[in-house]
């Protein structure tokens, strides 16, 4: 078997955890997939269903095969792969690189091969690989290298995403093992503080993710509010311009765009910033180009962002963390772009969708406390 390769771009989709943790069944699956399907959101590239951790029976069968909790899945996950598939989606399930789940379920150590092959069988398209109840004598590096070796031998596509936490300098090494993501920080809470924290920790380390590796910084909190499957999650949620910051954020840093909320219930400025295709185009680009900060002011709080984007325009990100009104203010130079170059940059704004027209040397726009705004630039020659 030759394997296809997987994950040019950052995947896209949802996961069960951030709402609902162990609170899963047959049902919230099929009524998530038929809405991720009639909301548009499959169209605008969210293709990925993702079961995460509490699906299983507490222990192994006696053949040593992990088993679907029949009260939660009562037509096993074989059925709902099949389900999925048939309407588009492809199909996402969690296991452990140590000896439980950090849930206590049975987890893949030293079951790696057998586990990879039954993930095929069923039908599963994704893997998220968690990081409990490692052996303290093994690192790591071996125990995702085993998992991505059985991955590439299962006799399915299968995407290996390594939800590693970001410890024992992963970033040096988890391209190596086959892995096509790589958890790079703690789990996200839902609240301004976690977005924050998680964006700045990846600031030194934006250059080693790229296409078919990349730096997940764990999954969207847009639209939860006040929800979370565990006091720990919810945190007490966010306002709509701290989701609109926190998915450019995702989306300009290159990371997967895994939605968490509950999108059955899903209001429309929820939806706004989750299918903006402006935003996705950029975090789909095919290039990956990591993007570089540039300090915009005498504030450490507030940066651009700036990508570099395959069709020669640049995608620029003006980010105002403090908890006042800013203005954030971008020399070209810093760019690369002296004035006597003699080109300007025609502005187009990401969230408006509309354009500013052509900017020569300097941007400053003014920006709401915890608030962002999205540029598509491209040079223009002046006349």
């Amino acid at each position: 078997m030759n394997r296809t390769a997987m994950c040019a771009t950052p995947p896209m989709g949802w996961n069960s955890w951030n709402t609902f943790t162990d609170k899963i069944n047959e049902e919230l699956i099929l009524t998530t997939a038929d809405t991720m399907v009639e909301s548009g959101l499959l169209q605008a590239g969210y293709n990925y269903l993702v079961i995460d951790d509490c699906w299983s029976l507490k222990e192994r069968d006696a053949q040593g095969n992990l088993v679907a909790d029949p009260e939660k899945f009562p037509h096993g996950m074989a059925y709902l792969a099949d389900a999925l598939h048939k309407k588009g989606l492809k199909f996402g399930m969690y296991s452990c690189c140590g000896t439980r789940t950090c849930a206590g379920y049975p987890a893949s150590f030293e079951h790696e091969f057998e586990d990879a092959r039954q993930f095929a069988q069923w039908g599963v398209d994704y893997l998220k690989y968690d990081n409990c109840y490692k052996p303290r004598t093994i690192s790591n590096e071996l125990l995702f290298h085993r998992m991505g070796l059985a991955l590439a031998n299962c006799g399915r596509d299968i995407v290996f995403s390594a939800c590693q936490w970001g410890t024992e300098n992963v970033h040096n090494w988890i391209r190596s093992s086959g892995a096509h993501l790589f958890r790079s920080t703690g789990d996200v809470q839902n609240c301004w503080n976690s977005i924050r924290d998680i964006a700045l920790s990846q600031m030194d380390k934006l250059g080693y993710g790229g296409s078919y590796c990349h730096n997940d910084l764990d999954m969207l909190v847009v639209g939860m509010y006040d929800a979370g499957g565990n006091e720990y999650i919810s945190a007490g949620g966010c306002n709509d311009t701290e989701y609109q910051t926190h998915f450019a954020l995702w989306a300009m840093m290159n990371s997967p765009l895994m939605i968490g909320c509950d999108i059955r219930t899903m209001n429309d400025t929820t939806k706004a910033i989750l299918m903006n295709p402006e935003i996705i185009a950029i975090n789909q680009d095919i290039e990956c180009r990591a993007p570089y900060r540039i300090e915009a002011g005498p504030h450490p709080d507030n940066f651009v962002l700036a990508k570099h984007l395959s069709d020669g325009s640049l995608a620029l990100g003006f980010f105002n963390f403090c908890d006042t009104e800013a203005v954030v203010s971008l020399e070209f130079w810093d760019l690369g772009l002296p004035h006597q170059a003699g080109y300007g940059l025609a502005f187009h704004d990401c969230l408006e969708h509309c354009d500013l027209g052509v900017v020569r040397e300097h941007f400053s726009p003014q920006i709401a406390p915890h608030g962002c705004k999205i540029y598509r630039c491209r040079l223009v020659k002046e006349e």
